[in-house]
C-alpha cells in the first residue's frame, strides 16, 4: 500500500477540530497582524531616526501616524478580500 502524500488528503478531513478553528482564524490573524506591523515599524524606524538625527520626538510621531495608516489601510484591504471571498 502506498504512502499518502502530504497533498492527497482532502483539505481538513484529518485534522483534528483544534487544527480546523486555527486554519480557519489564520487570514484573520494576518490581518491584524499587518494593523500591528504597520505601526511597529513606524514607531520603531522613528525612534530609532530620532535617535540617530536628535529630533525627538518628530519623526517618530510622524512615521507612527504613517506606519498606524498603512496597518490600517492593509487591515481593511484583508478583510475587504476576506468578505468578497465568503459570497
Amino acid at each position: 500500500m502506498a504512502e499518502k502524500e502530504p497533498g492527497d488528503e482532502t483539505e481538513g478531513s484529518e485534522l483534528s477540530e483544534t487544527a480546523r478553528q486555527m486554519r480557519a482564524a489564520q487570514p484573520y490573524i494576518a490581518a491584524v497582524w499587518k494593523l500591528v506591523g504597520g505601526a511597529a515599524v513606524g514607531v520603531l524606524g522613528g525612534y530609532f531616526l530620532d535617535k540617530a538625527l536628535g529630533t525627538a520626538p518628530w519623526v517618530m510621531l510622524g512615521l507612527s501616524l504613517v506606519g498606524i495608516s498603512v496597518g490600517f489601510y492593509g487591515f481593511l484591504h484583508e478583510m475587504t478580500r476576506l468578505g468578497k471571498k465568503k459570497r
